[in-house]
Formats: C-alpha cells, sequence, structure tokens
C-alpha cells in the first residue's frame, strides 16, 4: 500500500505545487507579485495598476506579508504610510512568473502577447530553460525527472538521455 517511489515522489510533487498555489494561485495575489517585480510598491499605486478593490487589496497584501513574500516598511510617518517589497521569497517567484508569461505568448489568447521579456540591460529578448550545474548545460522540460528527497538520482541518471536537440552546452 505505500506506493512505489516514483508515486510517492509525484505525491510530494502535488503537495509542493498545492502550497505554493494556497500562496499565490489567485488571481490577485500573483498579479501583486507581478507588479512588485516592476517596481510598484504602494497601496494606491497597486490600486492604480491592478484596477483591485482596497479591501481585497488589504487582504491580499497582509496574505503576502505574513507568508514572507512581501515586507511592508514605513515610507511616511505622519501619517504613517507603507510601502510593500519583495522579499527574497518573493523575488524567487520571478522565473515562474516569466513562465507563464511565456506559455500565454506560445499557447494563449491566440498567440497573441502584450510585451516581450528582455534582458534590461542589452535589450535580447529572454529565452527560459532549465540548467544543470554539473553537466553545465541547458535543456527542456523532457528532461527533468522528480525524485524524492534523500533519493540519489546517481552520477549516470537516466535524467540527461532526453535531452531535446535545443540543449545547448555553456
Amino acid at each position: 500500500m505505500g506506493g512505489s517511489s516514483e508515486q510517492k515522489s509525484n505525491q510530494r510533487e502535488a503537495t509542493a505545487i498545492e502550497r505554493t498555489l494556497e500562496a499565490v494561485g489567485d488571481r490577485w495575489s500573483i498579479l501583486l507579485v507581478r507588479a512588485g517585480l516592476r517596481g510598484i510598491r504602494r497601496f494606491d499605486d497597486f490600486c492604480a495598476d491592478l484596477g483591485i478593490a482596497r479591501p481585497v487589496l488589504t487582504d491580499r497584501l497582509r496574505r503576502l506579508v505574513r507568508l514572507g513574500i512581501m515586507e511592508r516598511t514605513p515610507y511616511q510617518e505622519k501619517p504613517v504610510r507603507y510601502e510593500y517589497r519583495l522579499t527574497e521569497a518573493g523575488l524567487a517567484l520571478s522565473p515562474a512568473l516569466v513562465a507563464l508569461v511565456r506559455w500565454s505568448e506560445e499557447y494563449g489568447a491566440g498567440g497573441i502577447s502584450d510585451s516581450r521579456l528582455v534582458h534590461s540591460t542589452c535589450g535580447t529578448e529572454l529565452e527560459q530553460a532549465f540548467w544543470c550545474r554539473r553537466c553545465q548545460t541547458t535543456f527542456g522540460p523532457q528532461a527533468v525527472k522528480g525524485v524524492g528527497r534523500g533519493v540519489d538520482a546517481g552520477p549516470q541518471a537516466d535524467v540527461h538521455k532526453d535531452v531535446p536537440a535545443g540543449g545547448s552546452a555553456k
């Protein structure tokens, strides 16, 4: 009844995804993270940018602060006013948002995109891939394999045999 180690690994992965979705899986939370990544920090600016109702915004900001995704710091004393900045945990959500944008560009809204993601320094359009530190190779999702914590995938694991033709060494 214990199930295979692959089933247990998939159950753990689903649990991790569920925990993440509980934190930022609703429309407003993920849009607040996106706005934070774009440099928006103040309550009224979030309202104006997102068109979100003030009570909903208050609730979501409190939740994101409680979860450690954003931090609240005063920027004015009389009256006391706060700004909301992404923490390290909030900033770490950036690749997930990039993946959602890229998916939308490729498959959503009939391929119509309202923006392009580029490197701010040189203007080159962003590419997103997985990176293996050991092999120093980029690869696609077909080459990703979930294994349980403490399970050694082994140095010669089959993980790399499915590297798409577009994978490249860096």
